[in-house]
């Protein structure tokens, strides 16, 4: 039984604090992880081995999910779930020292299987401390779990700023690469001289973007050229400095959910780890949660498409591997933007009209994708569409997410793992099939995904609507009786 904490008069402050430093720790855990991520397809090409480690890393992320969160947060509770959960990234950074297939998808499957804790953990851990949040300063837990989840999704996207600082300033440098001597720089210009010889610019619109295929020779230049090992290696390193640093953070910086927990039964709590699993399917019983699946597979979907299809086939085929980190800042800095905004806006129109907003978002992009060659020249296109898709999967991650607590009150374990998944099974699929489908064709089948996805969530606001609608005139009607009888 967790003892009973008597809160003072500085534990609004307490608890902020802690989701500051919650939200800094992923911060610094996941610079080092997106940043070495957003590489993969376009680093580690022999074999696709960077993109069959993506689709690794998400397909033991679902099997974590089903079998892991409950059972390892009821052992360790949310803050060293937490903390642990960080040690288990650690080898796919290692990996880079060594990028081969058969390093590469063990170390990703680590990455899965410390995943699934980890997502619970942590959802579970800002949904319980809104509780008493609440009960200090009046504001209900529902808008408090939706401003929790936008502050730590504001650090959270940061890490794509810092992570994709670190490997473009790495990648640009001349680090690992043969000097260039006078004589060697001398003979070639002499040689085109002579020959008044000029090489034709390549055909960057015929053979990249939505043209782009993984498995045709056709759209090989210089842009696609891996870098210098050397220059991987630093930025594993500084990586792995900042994955060690994450959990120290988290270890010292977080208190233990426990205080916060007195009263309240969790879904984990006295289960054996075949029930715990129990509870984790159990919940795909409920109407909302079939109904949010579509949705979540989406967001899972758009961000293996934006991490491994456009930085390949977008950014590095036609703008050149060391400009990836670049344009997928611009992507964090939006989305870190985002995050708390959508949160804000949503007090204000409610939550209908912010996902709309997304949509129309989505459906521009995924249009403008369709329709665009892209060129060097044209660099401002790279980093508009970045913004945009930043915003939008802002917009995605915090509602959903907040909406798998607000839908699921004290199955916070079971509603979240179920989100992390599903959101997996899209990424998985998503990622497996690069190396054999084409970028136009991967295009519609996302489109497709975006529409089924919003029309479940669109449903779930009807039945809503319907059900408070229902309510409010039942109580009405017992108020009019009330009154009736009185007279």
């Amino acid at each position: 039984m967790p003892t009973t904490v008597p809160f003072g008069s500085n534990e609004k402050w307490r608890i902020n604090r802690n989701i500051f430093v919650l939200g800094f720790a992923f911060m610094v855990q996941f610079t080092a992880f997106h940043g070495a991520a957003n590489l993969q397809s376009s680093v580690n090409t022999d074999e696709a081995a960077g993109t069959f480690t993506l689709a690794a890393i998400y397909f033991s992320l679902i099997l974590s999910n089903v079998f892991l969160p409950a059972m390892v947060i009821k052992w360790l509770g949310c803050k060293w779930t937490i903390a642990i959960s960080f040690v288990a990234y650690m080898p796919f950074i290692a990996a880079q020292f060594y990028p081969h297939l058969h390093t590469l998808v063990p170390a990703g499957m680590m990455v899965g299987f410390g995943g699934g804790p980890l997502w619970c953990a942590k959802c579970t851990y800002l949904s319980v401390v809104a509780e008493p949040y609440a009960k200090l300063s009046g504001v209900s837990a529902e808008v408090l779990v939706v401003r929790f989840f936008g502050l730590f999704f504001m650090f959270y996207q940061m890490a794509q700023i810092w992570g994709n600082l670190v490997s473009s300033t790495i990648l640009s440098s001349s680090l690992g690469e043969s000097p260039s001597y006078l004589n060697d720089s001398l003979a070639p210009k002499a040689a085109a001289l002579v020959s008044n010889f000029t090489a034709p610019r390549p055909d960057y619109g015929g053979t990249c973007g939505v043209n782009f295929c993984s498995g045709s020779g056709a759209h090989e230049n210089t842009n696609l050229e891996p870098p210098s090992p050397l220059k991987i290696q630093v930025i594993a390193g500084v990586y792995l400095a900042c994955m060690a640093f994450a959990i120290i953070l988290v270890t010292v910086g977080v208190d233990s959910l426990s205080r916060y927990n007195s009263g309240r039964q969790p879904v984990a709590q006295g289960k054996s780890g075949l029930r715990l699993l129990a509870v984790t399917l159990r919940q795909l019983r409920h109407k909302y949660q079939l109904l949010l699946l579509p949705v979540i597979g989406y967001i899972g979907a758009e961000q293996a498409f934006m991490a491994a299809d456009f930085t390949q086939a977008f950014v590095g085929c036609a703008y050149g591997i060391n400009n990836i980190g670049y344009v997928m800042i611009c992507f964090g800095v939006f989305n870190a933007l985002a995050a708390p905004v959508a949160g804000a806006v949503v007090k204000l129109t409610g939550r209908f009209p912010v996902m709309v907003t997304a949509l129309i978002l989505n459906l521009c992009l995924l249009s403008a994708l369709t329709l665009w060659r892209p060129d060097p020249d044209q660099w401002l296109i790279f980093f508009v569409l970045a913004a945009i898709w930043g915003t939008a999967d802002a917009v995605w991650l915090v509602q959903v997410n907040a909406l798998s607590g607000i839908l699921f009150p004290g199955n916070e374990e079971a509603a979240y793992s179920n989100f992390r998944q599903w959101e997996s099974t899209g990424s998985v699929l998503s990622y497996a099939t690069v190396p054999y489908l084409c970028v136009r064709t991967r295009l519609y089948i996302l489109l497709g995904f975006l529409l089924l996805g919003f029309s479940g969530y669109t449903t779930i606001e009807l039945m809503e609507y319907r059900a408070k609608r229902r309510h409010h005139q039942e109580r009405n009607f017992e108020l009019v009786a009330e009154k009736n009888e009185q007279e």
